[in-house]
C-alpha cells in the first residue's frame, strides 16, 4: 500500500466529498426543485430554455467534479487496507467499490449523452424560436428529464455502495 501523508489523504477525502456533494446536489436540485417548478409555471419553450441555461452553467462544474471524484477516489482506494487490486472481488468492501465504479461509469455515460447529444439538440431547436417543432421539443424534454432522473438514481446507488463499503 502506498504511504501518503495524513494531511494529503485528508485533503483527498475532503475534495472527494466536496465534489460528490456538488454533483449529486445539483442533480437533486434539478430533479426536486427546478424541473417541477418549471413544469408548473412555464410553457415548453421556456422550460427548455431554463433547463438549457441551468445545464450550461452546471455542465462544466459536473465534469470538473467527475475528474476530482475519479482522481481522489483512485488515491483513496489504493491506500485502503482492503484494496487487493482493481478488479478484485474478494471482500464485501471490494465488491461495493467495484459496484461504485460500474455505477460511476454509467453516470458518466448518461452525462455524456446529455452534454453531447441532448443539449445540442435542444439548443438547435430553441434557436428556431417560434418555428420550433413542439413534438420534437416534448420528446427532447422527456428524454432530458429521464436522463437527469437516471443520474440521480445512479448517484443514490453509489452512495448506498459507499455505505456498504464503509461498514465492511
Amino acid at each position: 500500500m502506498p504511504s501518503i501523508p495524513s494531511w494529503a489523504l485528508t485533503l483527498t477525502y475532503w475534495l472527494h466529498m466536496l465534489a460528490t456533494v456538488a454533483w449529486i446536489g445539483s442533480l437533486a436540485a434539478i430533479n426536486i426543485l427546478i424541473l417541477p417548478a418549471s413544469q408548473r409555471t412555464l410553457n415548453l419553450v421556456q422550460q427548455l430554455s431554463l433547463i438549457a441555461t441551468v445545464q450550461k452553467r452546471l455542465e462544466p462544474i459536473a465534469w470538473f467534479c467527475i475528474g476530482i471524484i475519479t482522481f481522489t477516489g483512485l488515491i483513496q482506494m489504493s491506500t485502503h487496507e482492503h484494496y487487493d487490486g482493481f478488479l478484485s472481488i474478494s471482500t464485501q468492501w471490494s465488491i461495493a467499490i467495484l459496484a461504485k465504479h460500474i455505477l460511476g461509469v454509467l453516470m458518466i455515460i448518461v452525462s455524456a449523452i446529455q452534454t453531447w447529444e441532448v443539449f445540442p439538440a435542444i439548443q438547435r431547436i430553441l434557436l428556431k424560436k417560434e418555428k420550433a417543432d413542439e413534438a420534437e421539443l416534448t420528446k427532447l424534454q422527456k428524454r432530458e428529464n429521464r436522463l437527469v432522473r437516471i443520474n440521480l438514481l445512479l448517484s443514490l446507488a453509489i452512495l448506498l455502495a459507499t455505505a456498504i463499503a464503509r461498514v465492511s
